[in-house]
């Protein structure tokens, strides 16, 4: 019976016990005392990661939390992105960085540069002109990169900050310069020099694209799509300032025309280039290397 009533006594002092289990159990049974040393217990907690790489899709998982979890998760999310890219195409030379909200979408802070005329072939006709091109190129832009099928084909849309500039020089073709349907003898008109700006202070881009992984951190990727950089402004100024002389086929040097100047010619060439519209939308097409942590 004594065995009973301390197995009992036991056991409902154990039980009552379980929040301090750190402390010791004493039991007495007539003059004896019997002191237990109970074990704490410990419970483990697994710690889910902020974020996990999808070898997949070649993003970050669950970072939506980590963004807008606190301050502090944040802070660790912004200053931890989930790749860092190089890039060249037709904006230029540069680089971005993406944070992934999730597997199938990334956002991107980028820019890309540089004098890029040799990209695109150096010159470019505007109707009966050609021009030599100097370009001066700077775009940072703000994006999203989202995978719909959560694999490597992209699709992105974002904003562009242009600020691009191009110098022209025409070439002559034959001696003349053709503008409107009228050849102006060149030697007379002298050097046709200008510069083009776009008009858009913000220029919208969408793309298309693909973005296959090599390693777990290693990938490549590439674009194509199109930024509408609206209108451009254009000025040409000419050399000479003499009487310009005009092909008619009748005089072999051409005959002058009065009261035309060089300074008329430039302006006529002037409004050709702002009338061209190949730069109203600038393609996109790029290729790049991709880092993800």
């Amino acid at each position: 019976m004594k065995l009973i009533q301390l197995t009992a006594i036991t056991a409902a002092v154990l039980a009552s016990t379980a929040a301090l289990a750190a402390d010791p159990i004493i039991v007495v049974d007539g003059d004896e005392a019997v002191v237990y040393e109970a074990e704490p217990v410990a419970v483990a907690y697994e710690v889910q990661p902020a974020y996990a790489y999808n070898a997949d899709a070649g993003v970050v998982r669950n970072t939506t939390g980590a963004v807008v979890g606190g301050t502090k998760t944040f802070f660790q999310t912004v200053t931890h992105p989930a790749a860092i890219s190089a890039e060249v195409g037709s904006l230029g030379y540069g680089a971005n960085i993406g944070w992934a909200l999730n597997d199938k979408t990334e956002l991107q802070a980028g820019w890309a540069g540089g004098d890029v005329a040799d990209l695109f072939g150096g010159d470019f006709d505007a109707n009966d002109v050609n021009y030599e091109v100097d370009s001066d190129f700077s775009n940072p832009y703000l994006g999203v990169q989202l995978r719909p099928m959560a694999n490597w084909f992209t699709m992105g849309a974002g904003i562009i900050v242009p600020d691009n500039s191009f110098d022209v020089t025409a070439n002559p073709n034959g001696g003349v310069y053709k503008v409107n349907g009228v050849k102006y003898n060149a030697d007379d008109v002298g050097v046709l020099k200008g510069s083009m700006d776009h008009r858009n202070k913000l220029a919208p881009y969408a793309t298309i694209g693909f973005r296959p992984n090599i390693t777990n951190n290693f990938g490549l990727f590439g674009e194509i799509g199109a930024a509408y950089m609206g209108q451009t402004d254009a000025n040409v100024t000419a050399s000479k300032s003499g009487p310009v002389r005009v092909e008619d086929g009748v005089n072999p040097g051409g005959t002058v025309v009065p009261g035309l100047t060089p300074g008329q010619v430039a302006n006529l060439a002037k409004n050709e280039l702002e009338d061209k519209d190949w730069l109203e939308w600038l393609p996109i097409v790029k290729v790049g290397a991709t880092y993800r942590f």
